[in-house]
């Protein structure tokens, strides 16, 4: 047994300073979060400073770190004081974290303290009113001007004729609508198309009061140059128009806040400041602090040792003595290699049983499925060679067909667990799932004479692309539940139905049963490996289905309910592309 020599020293630490500090932390972290969001809300939005409480929230962490700061640091002189082992080195290399964290927080602090002079300084220059107003009286004047323009083209034009094969500059649009027994209708039109209407928006001539969003960017004038027509002449304001006016009266607001926070800004800033460097600062320290309370010389043994054993060399031990602070570390380190030596070989050996053990309960499953329907398929060729043997040919094929079917798939499946370390992929070709669903129920309909199978809701045109082997194991799994689950006696009704999911489109199966259902406490284990309320069951059944459906790139789930039954759902995909 290889030892490492460590540092006498004393154990001694505080879960004040470690776990409280931590615990508190995070509790007024999440209670600053709770009241952040309303709090830039307020500020940002309305104007408003931090009320009473608000400070009270935001400078509780700054706070309770000052108290642990105090605590950590009256231990620390504590151990200076007395001598305790190890006190001058924390006190060293709690020296050198101090004079990091200045080094780095004092061209913060300058920097944030000429920030908020000049933030406040460049905000009270802000002339927010005097904007405001400039920016009214622009839109005002420009509005003004447009309609100027607009009047001289309607003077200098004859608009009380047909409407001009060329619009003036600046027209957007003119429209004609005549009175006939069925209502307003438009008789001419020129120009663009978003300065077209419907119906007449005035019967009397003059300016169309805007509305928005149906007059973005235009002008409208209704002219009357004859009895029973009326023509709307569009005036292009252009496409920013409404957005720049929209934009000023946005900013206003924001001005509106500038005012009140002006007088304020100082004070903000320096909230800000205080809530989230300073208390950075102060957990900085207390770190410091505790971390130093536990690094002793020992702690290069330490890693020595450690990296040794994740090399793989678990003979390694420390030796540690009496009064170190590391000495429970240590003992628990040691004890903890002894155990992983122990286990390790342990380890190796259960693991190999167990991959044996799961891969034997899962083959066997396997293999079950597929003898249900051969031995079926087997019995129904015997009892029609019994009972009507004339007739033996009607039903001859399909059974040898389905036993060839099942064996080639217990070949392909002996195969994959030959190969279990690359299992093979899925071989899928499009396929309507209604020409195997009746293929895998057609041995249950004649061994189970008391079920009743109803398949009138297959939709025909769903194609899916699917492992026509596994899918009937999904479908074989799932039937024998639903037959176990009835004692043998009820109806199991198949159906397919289109469903969405996002942007994906997919098949949905549906398998209702009415037998007994599922106990509510079995229902979150149904999937799980291994669990079974069958005496001869191995708990692999619905985790294989689950497991094909996935590879499939879909889903499942079920509803039931005790005593009605149970319906179990496959969604699998389904290509926009045909075959």
């Amino acid at each position: 047994m290889k030892t490492v020599k460590a540092r006498p020293a004393r154990t001694q630490y505080s879960i004040l300073s470690i776990r409280g500090l931590i615990f508190v932390y995070i509790l007024l972290c999440v209670l600053t979060v709770l009241f952040s969001r309303s709090f830039f809300s307020e500020t940002l939005y309305k104007g408003k400073v931090p009320d009473s409480l608000s400070l009270a929230v935001f400078f509780a962490i700054p706070a309770v770190l000052v108290v642990f700061l105090g605590i950590a640091v009256f231990n620390l002189l504590e151990d200076i004081i007395v001598r305790r082992p190890g006190a001058k080195f924390k006190a060293r290399l709690l020296g050198y974290f101090i004079i990091i964290v200045i080094f780095a927080a004092v061209p913060v602090t300058i920097v944030t303290g000429i920030s908020i002079s000049e933030i406040s300084r460049f905000w009270r220059s802000i002339e927010a009113d005097a904007a405001k107003a400039a920016a009214h009286s622009f839109a005002v004047d420009n509005f003004t001007f447009h309609i100027e323009h607009f009047e001289d083209i309607l003077r200098e034009n004859a608009w009380d004729t047909a409407i001009p094969a060329a619009l003036p500059a600046g027209i957007a649009a003119a429209q004609d609508f005549e009175f006939t027994e069925d209502g307003w209708k438009e008789t001419a039109f020129a120009g663009r198309e978003n300065g077209r209407l419907g119906t007449p928006p005035l019967t009397t001539e003059g300016y169309v009061t805007r509305e928005l969003p149906r007059d973005r960017g235009l002008i409208r004038y209704v002219i009357l140059p004859a009895e029973n027509i009326i023509r709307l002449v569009s005036y292009n304001l252009g496409d920013d128009f409404d957005l720049g006016i929209a934009a000023i009266e946005n900013q206003s607001d924001r001005f509106e806040v500038i005012n009140l926070l002006r007088d304020n800004i100082r004070f903000l800033m320096l909230f800000y400041y205080g809530v989230f460097f300073f208390p950075t600062l102060l957990m900085t320290v207390i770190i410091a602090i505790s971390f130093t309370r536990r690094v002793t010389n020992p702690i290069v043994e330490l890693t020595e040792a450690t990296r040794r054993v994740a090399e793989g060399d678990f003979s390694i031990q420390i030796l540690s003595r009496r009064g170190d602070e590391l000495g429970l570390l240590i003992r628990s380190f040691n004890a903890m290699v002894q155990d992983l030596e122990r286990s390790r070989a342990a380890l190796v050996k259960a693991e190999k049983i167990s991959i044996w053990q799961n891969m034997a309960q899962q083959l066997a499953h396997e293999i079950k499925n597929p003898l249900t329907p051969i031995k079926l398929s087997a019995e129904r060729v015997l009892r029609r060679w019994r009972n009507e043997p004339e007739r033996i040919g009607e039903i001859i094929e399909d059974s040898m067909l389905a036993i060839i079917q099942e064996t080639e798939g217990l070949s392909t499946l002996l195969t994959e667990f030959r190969t279990l370390s690359k299992p093979a992929e899925p071989s899928q070709s499009w396929t309507n799932p209604e020409k195997i669903i009746e293929e895998v129920i057609d041995p249950y309909r004649v061994s189970y004479p008391n079920v009743r199978f109803n398949i009138n809701y297959i939709d025909n045109d769903i194609i899916i692309k699917i492992d026509k082997r596994r899918f009937s194991q999904v479908l074989a799994n799932l039937l024998i539940n639903a037959i176990d689950a009835m004692d043998g006696r009820g109806l199991i009704e198949i159906r397919t139905d289109p469903a969405k999911k996002r942007e994906l489109r997919y098949c949905r199966i549906s398998i209702r049963d009415t037998g007994k259902g599922i106990v509510k406490q079995e229902i979150p284990n149904v999937f799980t490996p291994y669990f079974t309320t069958k005496e001869s069951g191995t708990g692999l059944g619905l985790p294989i289905v689950e497991r094909i459906v996935n590879d499939h790139g879909g889903a499942i789930w079920f509803n039931s309910a005790e005593g009605t039954g149970t319906t179990f759902f496959v969604d699998l995909p389904v290509s926009e592309e045909l075959p």
